[in-house]
């Protein structure tokens, strides 16, 4: 098996299981991973958001929209630059998002779990490394 497909699999995987443990909370894992930022960085624009999560401006719109309408962030203006939009954390994206990552501790559990011993944190950045690969 060629190293692509096994990072195919891994990632299907952790994806399915993801969408599994948030559903009860009716969070998407594109979801939870812009409220993680929100929440981290209260204030970015979507297209700063987009970027870290390499998502394209068309979904980033989708996650963003539906998050407010749900009330779990609100869009401020940006204080030097009219046309640029400010992310925030509601009170209830807040607890949407602690009620999201209680959900998916265990999972976290499970995939460090599975690493040889001592080998998470050379992972973490080969990992990392390989997300910047550009094509």
């Amino acid at each position: 098996m060629e190293i692509d497909d096994s990072l195919r699999r891994a990632a299907a995987s952790q994806r399915i299981a993801m969408e599994r443990l948030l559903a009860p909370s009716e969070v998407t894992p594109a979801q939870f991973a812009v409220l993680q930022i929100v929440v981290a960085a209260s204030g970015m624009s979507s297209a700063e958001v987009a970027r870290l999560e390499r998502l394209t401006p068309a979904t980033m719109s989708v996650i963003v929209s539906n998050l407010e309408r749900r009330g779990a962030i609100v869009r401020r203006p940006h204080p030097k630059n009219a046309r640029i939009q400010c992310l925030e954390p509601t009170r209830l994206g807040l607890e949407l998002r602690e009620g999201a990552l209680a959900s998916i501790q265990s999972l976290r559990g499970r995939i460090c779990a599975a690493m040889p011993i001592g080998a998470a944190s050379g992972i973490l950045v080969w990992l990392a490394r390989v997300a910047e690969i550009e094509v």
